[in-house]
This record gives C-alpha cells, structure tokens and sequence, in this order.
C-alpha cells in the first residue's frame, strides 16, 4: 500500500507540476494587452490546486485493478497535457495567435487533461472524507461528483476569464499592428476567396525537423522583401549544415552567402525569383487549391483579426514552398509525404501568417527510423511600410 501511495502522489507531483508550468506560461508570456490579461494568467493556476490536493490525497485503491485504473487516470491526464503544454510554448515562441482557446480542436485537449486531473483528485478526496471502510461503489461515486464538481468550477473559472479577455480584445481598437488594420468590425475574406502578399514585409521562418522524435535540425530565417526584391539570411543548425547562409535578389542581381565564401554575386537563376512568402502564395495556394481550404475560426495577432485557414500539402510541394528544408533533408524523396499548410489572412485580404507540417517514412533519413516530420512556420509582419532591400555586402 505504501508503494501505491508513493507511485500516485508521483504522479500527482508531475501533473502539479505541469500545471504549474502551464500557469507560468500563460501569466509570464501571454500578454496580448486586454483588460483583464493578467486575471487570465491568475485563472491558470487553479488547475494546480486540484492537482496538489491529488498529491496530498492520492486516490490509493486496495484492488490490484482499480489501483491500475488509477494510475492510468494519472498517466493518461499527464499524456495530453504535456504536448498540448508544448503547443503554447511553440505558439509564443512564433508569435503565433493570441486567443488560447480558437477553436474546440484548440480546447479539447486541455479539457481532456482537467478531467482526469479532477478525477484524479476526487476520488482522492473521497477516500480520504469516507475512510477505507466504506464501499467501494460509494467512494467511486462520491469521488466521480467530487471531480466533475471540481473540473467544472476550474473549467468555468478559468474559461469564462480567458474568453470575456479575448471579447474585450477582439472589441478593443489598437493604435498600431504590425500585423494589420485592427478595426474590430471588418471581416477578413473567406479561405477561398482572393489573396495576397503585401507589397513588402519583414519575414521570419522558423524550419524543424524530427525523425522518431530525434530532431533533424533548426533552420532559423530572417528576412524582408520589398516588391520582388528579396534578401534573407538563415543560420542553420543540423546534422548537414552548420553557419550563416543566405540569398539576395535586387533587380536582376543575385546573390548567395555560405560561410566558407561570406556574400558573393549568382546569376539571378539562382535565386528565387519571387521569394519567402511571394514564393509560397505562387506554389502552394493556387486559387484552386484554396477552393478545398478548411475554416479553422478567427484568430487575432496584436489586435489584428485573421482568419485561420488549411490547405491540404504534399512533399514536393512543400518544398517548393520552403526550400530551406534542404539544410535539413538534404534531395530526399518527399513524394510520398503529405501534410497541411495553415495560413492566415487578415482584413487587408494579405497572408500574415503561414504554417506548415508533412510527414513520411522516416528510412531514408535514419536506417531503421519509422515517421519522419518537417514543420514550417512564417510570419509575415509590416507589410505596408515601404522598404528598400539593400544589396549585401561581403
């Protein structure tokens, strides 16, 4: 029994504790200036009391099945909080959208994990209230009202608190965006309706890939473009390439870097005639593409309205779209990789935000290695500030 004891309030301690970084996620870098944005980061942390008092009464069960169950319940809670834990942090390190509940797809998860959470502590707490004593239908009855009475009052608090934040910004009229106009009573067009890149942009592309969960590398991108002049520089990080690479095109002058040769001019063949985000609209979100495209809800970037899309992508198509993906897999075979590609338009009908996933066979980039991914993600920011690309100098 003492085993049991310890085995369940480690499990208790982990989902305390991933609860707690949630909480520290939210209240330290979600900050989308609302009224009530702090409040929002204060509600988070009610998921931590439900879970500490699961620590402090953990729901030890004497049948070998039941105890079984309840440590599933614990596994089980901590299996979809943790990455739902690690979309948060890619959505703040990306600068992505700032409503943390956009859709039910969004939500669920996080619901899923209070659940368990709350399961977990109730029943906890109802063995504690009625003794070891009392039947076990009882305590499983008493434990289950405990629970769901504890995850609505969580669920409702913290719900209620981030969704009236997210109306208030949705009402609120900012003086500036760099995402675009922020007139809360403009709609952005639909996914299949026309779209376009601003005439120039500050672009920043973040490249990942994983094989079997080992990550391939990071291409990290920082660009901007002004009309169809491009420049851009890329430090990667991967088991291929290493340093400061990076491409220029001004007028019908090339010109490429490597760390071995630093900037030096290319023939404009060899660089991208329409680059960063021109060259994604141009291969991956055709008009007829865009005519199958998924609504995903409304999302708001620094006060700017957008409307979340998805286009269905393949390999081949996705590198196109991203050819930096070549620091990571080198000439592989995407062919049969498929995946999907997120994009956002705002209210100037313009693409502010693009995001990208494929997955395939994970053998020809590991011997022996079963799923392989790359991820892609584009911001696209001061699309109508005028900007001179300059030419590179060695």
């Amino acid at each position: 029994m003492r085993v049991r004891t310890l085995e369940l309030r480690l499990l208790a301690a982990a989902l305390t504790l991933a609860w707690a970084v949630t909480a520290g996620l939210i209240l330290l870098a979600y900050r989308p200036g609302g009224p009530i944005d702090l409040l929002v980061g204060i509600a988070s942390g009610l998921p931590i009391a439900v879970a500490a008092a699961g620590f402090i009464w953990p729901p030890v069960a004497r049948g070998g099945r039941s105890a079984i169950a309840m440590a599933w319940l614990g596994i089980g809670s901590l299996v979809v909080l943790v990455p739902s834990i690690a979309g948060v942090f890619a959505q703040l390190q990306a600068r992505g959208p700032q409503t943390l509940l956009p859709s039910v797809e969004a939500a669920y998860p996080w619901a899923l994990a209070l659940v368990g959470t709350g399961l977990f502590a109730g029943f906890g707490i109802a063995r504690n209230r009625l003794g070891e004593a009392a039947l076990r239908r009882r305590r499983l009855v008493r434990g289950a009202a405990v629970g769901m009475v504890l995850t609505a009052v969580v669920g409702l608090g913290f719900g209620g608190v981030a969704i009236a934040n997210e109306v208030a910004l949705r009402d609120r009229v900012a003086s500036t965006s760099r995402f675009g106009p922020t007139d809360p009573a403009a709609e952005p067009p639909a996914c299949d309706e026309d779209v376009a890149v601003g005439p120039a942009a500050r672009v920043d592309l973040i490249v990942t890939g994983e094989v079997d969960g080992r990550a391939l590398g990071t291409v990290d991108v920082r660009g901007v473009r002004g009309g169809h002049d491009t420049r851009w520089l890329a430090y990667v990080a991967s088991r291929r390439a290493l340093g400061l690479f990076g491409e220029a095109r001004i007028g019908q002058t090339g010109y490429t870097r490597s760390p071995a040769t630093g900037w030096v001019p290319a023939t404009p063949l060899a660089v991208a005639d329409a680059g960063l985000d021109a060259l994604v609209l141009e291969v991956a979100l055709g008009a007829d593409v865009r005519s199958a495209s998924e609504m995903h809800g409304i999302a708001f970037f620094e006060g700017a309205r957008a409307r979340h899309c998805r286009v269905a992508i393949d390999g081949p198509t996705f590198r196109l779209a991203f050819p930096q993906i070549a620091w990571l897999v080198g000439d592989v075979d995407l062919s049969r990789w498929r995946g999907n590609l997120d994009y956002w338009v705002f209210v100037d009908g313009q693409l502010g935000r693009l995001q990208g996933t494929i997955s395939g066979e994970g053998a020809s980039l590991a011997e022996g290695a079963l799923q392989a991914s790359l991820r892609a993600t584009m911001t696209m920011t001061d699309r109508m500030r005028p900007t001179d690309v300059v030419a590179p100098t060695r």
